[in-house]
């Protein structure tokens, strides 16, 4: 009896962890998607005419919500970007400025290191829903992708802040 009641939690818990955007299909129409989660906060034009439409919570979230739209406004996927699985997708000297922007939507942070010549975009994120982390997208001056690297976030890292 004990063992079903804790079947009982846990499937109950894992509904609690279900995203608003996971119960709508692909093939959908966009406004399902709209009528869930509101306006796009970011929108971008995809190769072939689709686009895609982005609910960011960044500067300080961590998610962002993508999905991608065909050229009949029909939901071809969503998901959640800000993910390690997503970031080792960008291609180190082939991907430029726009193409990070397009997959991620706009940094939550950005600098420009002088000595190194790169100019740094970061992203907030939950690497294995544990650990809060920061993705970061190196540019050369011309906008090539040239390094990658993932750090933990000095904002929520007990240590870091303390300064040891």
């Amino acid at each position: 009896m004990m063992k079903l009641a804790w079947v009982i939690v846990a499937a109950a818990f894992m509904a609690g962890c279900a995203q608003p955007w996971q119960s709508v299909e692909p093939g959908a129409d966009q406004s399902a998607l709209i009528a869930r989660l509101g306006p796009p906060r970011e929108t971008y034009n995809l190769p072939g005419g689709g686009k895609r439409l982005m609910w960011p919570t960044q500067p300080m979230g961590t998610t962002t919500t993508a999905a991608d739209i065909d050229i009949n406004g029909k939901i071809l996927s969503v998901r959640q970007v800000l993910q390690e699985s997503e970031f080792n997708r960008a291609k180190v000297n082939e991907w430029t400025r726009d193409d990070v922007l397009i997959h991620f939507g706009r940094p939550a942070e950005t600098a420009y290191f002088s000595r190194m010549q790169r100019e740094v975009w970061s992203y907030r994120y939950m690497e294995n829903n544990i650990d809060y982390m920061m993705f970061h997208f190196y540019f050369d001056d011309q906008g090539i992708l040239r390094l990658t690297q993932k750090t933990p976030d000095p904002m929520r890292d007990r240590n870091l802040r303390r300064g040891f």
